[in-house]
């Protein structure tokens, strides 16, 4: 973790506070922004490019939704918060989100809003003058919207490459901020790879590359030299673009990342998990975790910071988001057992669940872990 990210943990701002709607707006078929200021006229509390708010939003008189969206406003405006967010539909058999589905049908202008934050260390760091490379898929260009602001704000010279992949121009947010920041700046340089671009992509030139983002694509934008990478979208985008980077000579410490969405091991083919100690959790006093209904017990590992991360190097894939006690997102049934808290959650689960991001076992442990999706909206 960098210096900057270090900030930012400490600077967290986790208390819920009321925000006013001031603006919404539509910029693209998928994502609105929404234009946030202090309900009690005051200023909002400064933030970090990269960081992320969590809303609490009210869905029904008894019950209260969790959810984290980044900032993607210019961290040097004092005076407002920007969200986007995408709308999550309904697909197979996973239902709309319920989080993006209430913003983008309920909420309107002049409408109050709880936020707490900001949070988060995937932050944009001035500590080095390398040049750096905001890599995005799909809605994953949220936070590093807000890095480029901050970025061509404070050094002129550094050379910034923005990368964003999406399916064709009509879900293609923030086209015009980028290009504007980019012909405005000569060492910002912007290049748009359209999946499936339309037939109105192709006339109006909005797109740079075609298909999937390419070896050859890269090695033709990214002149021989050490890139600071920040990396953000869905999983497949992430692992395919970690491995892109990496085959191109990048240095792991060198690619900056978040993840939307479950846990998903970037670099799975390469480093093999040990193998898992099963052991008879009656005859011993070992603590071990359970993860039910088909898991066997396991020998904890002290090691791990988290019963998340536990989960994830034991194969699992639990939904997370902030990994710091923040969304809920990671909310998992306790059926046995009980455990410690590493972080305080900023709200605490219910009675029988647990946090996994933010708590270790102690004693031994049983946990349900769920499949449901709806927490990626």
């Amino acid at each position: 973790m960098n210096a900057v990210a270090e900030r930012a943990e400490r600077s967290a701002a986790p208390a819920f506070r009321r925000y006013r709607v001031n603006g919404r707006k539509q910029e693209s078929a998928s994502i609105v922004s929404f234009e946030l200021v202090p309900a009690d006229g005051d200023a909002p509390q400064p933030f970090l490019a990269g960081q992320f708010v969590t809303l609490r939003l009210p869905l029904s008189p008894g019950e209260k939704l969790l959810r984290t969206y980044s900032l993607s406003g210019d961290p040097a405006d004092a005076t407002r918060w920007r969200i986007s967010v995408k709308r999550e539909p309904a697909r197979d058999d996973v239902p709309a989100g319920r989080g993006s589905s209430y913003l983008h049908e309920h909420v309107q202008v002049g409408d109050e809003l709880e936020l707490a934050g900001p949070s988060g260390a995937f932050v944009c760091g001035g500590d080095t003058a390398r040049p750096v490379v905001l890599m995005s898929g799909g809605v994953g260009l949220t936070p590093l919207v807000s890095m480029l602001h901050r970025l061509r704000a404070m050094d002129g010279a550094r050379r910034v490459h923005f990368i964003h992949a999406c399916e064709n121009g009509a879900v293609h947010a923030f086209r015009r901020e980028v290009e504007a920041v980019a012909a405005a700046h000569p060492n910002v340089l912007a290049h748009f790879c359209y999946r499936q671009p339309s037939v109105e992509d192709r006339l109006a030139g909005h797109f740079h590359s075609e298909g999937l983002l390419t070896r050859e694509t890269l090695q033709s934008l990214l002149p021989l030299d050490d890139y600071e990478v920040y990396l953000c979208g869905p999983p497949a985008f992430m692992q395919a673009n970690w491995r892109l980077l990496r085959s191109l000579g990048v240095a792991r410490e060198r690619i900056h990342y978040e993840f939307f969405g479950p846990a998903t091991v970037l670099e799975q083919d390469i480093d093999v998990p040990a193998p898992v100690r099963r052991i008879d959790a009656a005859a011993t006093d070992t603590t071990t975790v359970r993860f039910s209904p088909q898991g066997e017990p396991v020998a904890w590992d002290s090691a791990c910071a988290s019963l998340l991360e536990f989960a994830e190097q034991h194969g699992y894939e639990p939904a997370f988001s902030c990994r710091i006690g923040i969304c809920n997102t990671c909310v998992t049934r306790l059926v046995d057992g009980e455990v410690a808290y590493t972080e305080t959650p900023l709200e605490p689960p219910a009675e029988g669940t647990v946090l996994l991001c933010c708590a270790k076992p102690s004693g031994s442990v049983t946990l349900a872990l769920s499949d449901d999706a709806d927490m990626f909206d």
